[in-house]
């Protein structure tokens, strides 16, 4: 909140016209009387925000307002929100020294900064260097976000995407690290913002967006020359896959990966050949998915192929890499899902994840023994960090659970000797003791077992009467991870319960526990969020009407979906960026997302049963004439992928649908896109109205802390 409105009487709810618009597929027809908020120009908007349509803006402007001045009493609790997490916060961290040649490279922060500072150190002592300085690039600009930086491997030169707008439009600029200047002549417009250079550092690989923002087309920029003269090396037919690159573990190869939620296919491009063709690995199957690492002349493989759920690990030479040529290095095995492989010169490394735990396994490819690197506290996170060397025996992991701040290591993979580099410091204190971490599982409509994995302070007296924010998001195959936070302490040091529904539509419990949630199984994931709630309750945690339900993007999908089927558990709702549009979205084929989504979702245009499908769930479209809980949607106006509207709409048909409970809130930042505010203070205000509303939503809001 922008100004203290502690006496202001909240204003009048605004009311969005309701202009019909009805159109029939498969013989069904649907009225939208909200698809004008729809800006036919959403494509410009995304490049310019300022070009949308004045009704529009109009509309969101007083939609801010109304949520404004409704949680306006809550203004001093946000700052002090703000001022808890802040002061949790190193102001001059940095990140552990990577090492690659002559120098080892780093981010770090000034205080009070924003932005971090890309910097560099000679390996062998000396001063350090910055190489790019985010708060002075970021200056002028009311959003600014880096995504890739990356050193050319004769160590002059930089290459650093930003995205201005929050639109994920990257602009490609080349940085001389000594003089500090960035070329005039090498800038490129709409990428990814990935980029990989040429073995001889005198040219790099990107990937360009097309004019509906999909990655289709890898170009080779050549330093020196505009990126008009750039040569096209690979172009995606399929609208539906998206293309991205990446460095081969070795650094042999530029890695060209394309796929969509289902298959995928990978082309290798010859770094020290600044003319190479790509080298197809093996041609795409549907439902087949592999990535691969490299190493002399062998390639190692993850993959589902042949009904592998979980994935295993395969090699084939690199002179002959198609799927005939597949050969088992570490087979399926049900239950243990393989998440990532990275591989070194002499050690491949895997990540596993078993009944929501992960562990790290070390394989000496030499002679094919095998150790792991696990915890055991009930519930954590762990995860490898890579690197720029190859040829070494040392491994960087992290390591932290909902009590423990992150950690990490150096770990020789020869003589396992593990030495901490780094534990995140909590500069205004943090006793883990003082806390516990568990888990429970819950028992869903079908018998599945979703893991719960709760925080909460020593002291909670389990008498069924604490607040608990419960978190989602069930999609993609993405797993929840029980990883520290140090915004959370200001709920749980207010009384909350915090915690995390690990259900289906995420391959927490493996990838079948993905596919047990998508397509026509997805309401498994509305059905083991409300189960986890209600587990939380029986086993007196909470009680009904005290639980704030908490998700982004698709797990905004999932809180529209549990308010429309099992609302009566909760408080409050909040949900960022939700993707609560899915019928109208999934049938908008003009949409970045769009086609390599229905594989997750289905394709309602192509397909009757998928229509009735989505539109069994799709929360905008079931929106009922019931009580709904308090709820808060936040949406971004430049965001390509849960576009500004949807939360809009949404909105607008709660409130002239309900018959009770709320009130439903619309907060549109009108500056950003899907990850909210930009700068790591800035998104701090964010949470704070997360945390704010769920605060209030409980009834301790006007509480003192």
């Amino acid at each position: 909140m922008t100004q203290s409105r502690d006496r202001l009487t909240p204003l009048a709810a605004p009311v969005a016209p309701r202009r019909p618009h009805a159109f029939t597929t498969h013989g069904i027809t649907v009225t939208d009387d909200y698809a004008w908020l729809k800006d036919p120009n959403w494509q410009e908007v995304l490049r310019d925000p300022s070009r949308l349509d004045p009704d529009i803006r109009s509309y969101l402007e007083a939609e801010n307002a109304y949520t404004e001045s409704l949680l306006g009493h809550t203004d001093e609790l946000q700052k002090k929100l703000v001022a808890e997490m802040r002061a949790r916060i190193k102001e001059d961290d940095s990140s552990v020294p990577s090492p690659d040649g002559a120098y080892a490279y780093f981010r770090k922060f000034r205080e009070g900064g924003q932005h971090a500072m890309y910097c560099r150190m000679p390996r062998d002592g000396g001063a350090a260097q910055i190489v790019l300085d985010g708060d002075q690039l970021a200056a002028g600009h009311d959003y600014f976000k880096f995504n890739q930086v990356r050193h050319s491997n004769d160590h002059a030169r930089s290459a650093w995407a930003a995205d201005t707008k929050g639109s994920e439009y990257f602009t490609l600029r080349i940085r001389d690290i000594e003089s500090g200047e960035d070329s005039a002549i090498d800038v490129v417009e709409e990428t990814d913002g990935g980029v990989v250079w040429t073995a001889d550092s005198q040219g790099f690989f990107y990937v360009k967006l097309d004019d509906n923002h999909r990655p289709m087309q890898v170009w080779r920029h050549k330093l020196g020359t505009p990126q008009a003269d750039d040569a096209l090396v690979y172009e995606e037919s399929d609208s539906g896959w998206f293309t991205h690159i990446h460095e081969s573990s070795s650094g042999r190869f530029c890695v060209i990966a394309g796929g969509d939620h289902e298959t995928s296919e990978n082309w290798l491009l010859d770094l020290a050949d600044p003319d190479a063709k790509p080298r197809l690995v093996a041609a795409r199957q549907d439902g087949v998915q592999y990535s691969i690492a490299d190493r002399g002349d062998e390639l190692y493989i993850l993959t589902n192929a042949d009904d592998a759920i979980d994935f295993k690990v395969v090699t084939a030479p690199l002179a002959a890499p198609s799927r005939d040529n597949w050969r088992d290095l570490i087979p399926h095995r049900a239950g243990i899902y393989i998440l990532d492989v990275e591989l070194y010169a002499g050690h491949m490394v895997r990540l596993e994840r078993a009944n929501a735990l992960p562990s790290i396994v070390i394989r000496d490819l030499a002679s094919g023994d095998e150790h792991a690197i696990a915890f055991d506290e009930a519930a954590y996170s762990l995860d490898t960090h890579g690197g720029y060397e190859f040829d070494t025996s040392n491994l960087r992991f992290s390591y932290s659970s909902m009590t423990t701040p992150s950690e990490v290591y150096d770990y020789d993979m020869a003589s396992r000797a593990r030495v901490l580099r780094k534990r995140e410091e909590i500069p205004s204190g943090h006793n883990p003791a003082d806390y516990v971490t568990t888990r429970i599982m819950a028992t869903s409509h079908d018998g599945a077992e979703v893991p719960v994995s709760i925080l909460h302070r020593k002291d909670l007296a389990r008498d069924g009467a604490a607040p608990l924010l419960l978190y989602g998001y069930g999609s993609y195959g993405m797993a929840m991870p029980a990883s520290f936070s140090a915004n959370r302490l200001s709920l749980v040091d207010r009384g909350f319960v915090y915690a995390i529904a690990h259900i289906r539509g995420g391959a927490d419990k493996g990838w079948g526990w993905y596919l047990d949630g998508k397509r026509e199984k997805k309401t498994n994931s509305f059905d083991d969020f409300a189960a986890s709630a209600r587990a939380l309750i029986a086993a007196n945690y909470t009680r009904e009407k005290r639980i704030v339900g908490h998700g982004g993007s698709a797990g905004g999908m999932l809180m529209g979906a549990v308010a429309n089927r099992a609302g009566e558990l909760f408080a409050g709702i909040v949900a960022e960026v939700p993707f609560v549009d899915v019928l109208n979205t999934m049938l908008d084929d003009t949409l970045p997302l769009t086609p390599p989504e229905w594989p997750e979702w289905g394709n309602p245009i192509e397909s009757e049963q998928d229509f009735k499908t989505i539109l069994s769930y799709s929360p905008y479209d079931n929106v009922a004439a019931k009580s709904y809980p308090a709820i808060l949607a936040m949406g971004g106006l430049s965001d390509p992928r849960v576009t500004y509207w949807e939360p809009a709409k949404w909105i607008a048909r709660l409130r002239a649908t309900m018959t009770g409970g709320g009130p439903v809130l619309l907060r549109t930042n009108m500056g950003a896109g899907h990850g909210g505010a930009s700068g790591r203070f800035k998104r701090l205000d964010e949470v704070a109205i997360v945390y704010g509303f769920a605060l209030w939503a409980v009834g301790l809001a006007d509480q003192p802390a």
